[in-house]
């Protein structure tokens, strides 16, 4: 939202953040309970050459029925589809309806990624006005970022919801990591930093195979996550508008940092929907350790 903007503006872009959010934390037992019977894969691919489980289509199609009919938001997007929706008039929502959807075989964590926009597609992290994830884990919960603050919701099967932790602040002491993408395949400076934070006795491993699941850990204990550079893949596995954007501006609400290996994953600008990013984000020591690293 821009700092000129009229206050009426700000509070329709306010109520229409608030619809977002409520849409998708009810939406949220649904797609739970839609997964059992979803896990095969479909044919074709996404827009980023990945094959999709029918779980995937069925999250997607019902979050953008039901975005889409929300007064203010103007435009529907998807890792599921190669173009943005034009749905109204208003704010521009993107959205990973299943991240982690390979952990469906495995019964694994997975989650929903919503990032606000008020901007045109594709977006800078300028535009972003705010962002939240449910994780679909022993429980369902929803960490959103509006306002300068982090809220945590545990989500009811009815599809009700409430706060379970308020001004959300990642830990001070950090004690896990998570690093994606295949060791081989990790570039020599990242891997030097990579085998320093596991030689620390005090860092313990997590990384389960679905980001959202990963980040919520190091939000709830303190820690890093990194999905790399990658020496066959330089720019990384995960989409700026749909999972860099909004998860670096979670956790740096929260009073971490995010980066893509030299600035702030919110600095970052790409002209391509679809367009990839290294993502590394945690407590601020840790991620200017890993900027040193790789900038030697």
């Amino acid at each position: 939202m821009r700092d000129d903007a009229p206050p009426s503006e700000v509070e329709s872009a306010g109520e229409t953040v608030e619809a977002v959010f409520d849409t998708v934390a009810r939406s949220a037992p649904d797609i739970r309970g839609g997964l059992p019977g979803r896990r095969a894969t479909v044919e074709g691919e996404n827009p980023s050459g990945e094959s999709r489980k029918a779980a995937d289509v069925f999250a997607d199609e019902l979050l953008c029925e039901r975005l889409g009919d929300l007064d203010g938001v103007g435009v529907y997007a998807s890792e599921e589809r190669p173009q943005p929706v034009p749905v109204g008039s208003g704010l521009s929502v993107c959205v990973d309806p299943l991240d982690g959807s390979s952990n469906l075989e495995p019964n694994a964590a997975m989650g929903t990624i919503v990032a606000v926009y008020d901007g045109a597609l594709p977006a800078t992290g300028d535009d972003l006005i705010a962002a939240a994830y449910v994780l679909y884990g022993a429980t369902t919960t929803m960490m959103a970022a509006r306002d300068d603050a982090v809220t945590e919701y545990v989500i009811h099967p009815d599809g009700e919801y409430e706060v379970v932790r308020a001004d959300v602040s990642i830990p001070d002491e950090p004690s896990v990591y998570g690093f994606g993408g295949r060791v081989p395949h990790w570039v020599d400076d990242f891997e030097a930093f990579a085998r320093e934070v596991e030689s620390d006795a005090s860092m313990k491993l997590r990384y389960g195979g679905a980001m959202i699941g990963d980040v919520n850990q190091v939000l709830t204990y303190g820690g890093i996550f990194a999905y790399p550079t990658l020496s066959n893949a330089p720019e990384g596995k995960l989409r700026v508008q749909f999972e860099g954007y909004p998860v670096g501006y979670i956790v740096e609400t929260a009073g971490g940092a995010s980066s893509d290996g030299a600035q702030s994953l919110l600095d970052v600008e790409k002209d391509d929907l679809h367009a990839r990013t290294p993502v590394y984000v945690g407590n601020a020591d840790l991620v200017d350790d890993l900027e040193a690293a790789l900038a030697e």
